[in-house]
């Protein structure tokens, strides 16, 4: 890597509970960045555990968390959904936004879960990735907020889900 931290090893591994404050606060961080997510920065910690939850990763640099993404349960026990999915400006050139992504889609596959998401339309850079990574865009929907008017999305379904 060329950007200034081109020494340091990018580290993505399973989320553990002692985590959650330093992922909160780079939540924070992101949501002042880039207006993601527009819902859950109030109380951070909570929307990094959705309903559901099975699994999650962190995104670590240098000893600092720098991303995350949750893989939560449909309820029917064949697919699951990728979501809280965030990295830091400083750590995006560094594919840490693609490798939590694999992780999640390699949770995944070992479990024989249909992987979706759903993502804001506002959201370009996000759905650049998912694209970027062969996941395919499946239709769009109307996301509402817990408080306020619903916003448009997209829902994608991930490369190995599609294929079978």
């Amino acid at each position: 890597m060329n950007d200034a931290t081109s020494g340091e090893a990018l580290c993505i591994r399973p989320r553990n509970s002692g985590d959650l404050a330093q992922a909160a606060a780079a939540l924070v961080a992101v949501h002042e960045a880039d207006g993601y997510p527009v819902e859950g920065v109030a109380e951070p910690e909570q929307w990094l555990t959705p309903p559901g939850l099975m699994a999650a990763w962190v995104a670590e640099l240098s000893g600092r968390i720098v991303g995350h993404v949750a893989v939560s349960g449909s309820g029917d026990g064949r697919a699951g959904m990728l979501e809280r999915l965030f990295v830091l400006p400083e750590a995006r050139r560094r594919r840490a936004g693609e490798r939590l992504v694999q992780a999640a889609e390699g949770f995944a596959q070992a479990r024989r879960l249909a992987l979706e998401l759903e993502v804001l339309a506002k959201d370009e850079a996000a759905i650049r990735l998912y694209k970027r990574l062969g996941w395919s865009e499946t239709g769009q929907r109307a996301h509402q907020l817990e408080a306020g008017d619903p916003h448009p999305a997209l829902t994608f379904v991930a490369p190995r889900a599609s294929e079978s």
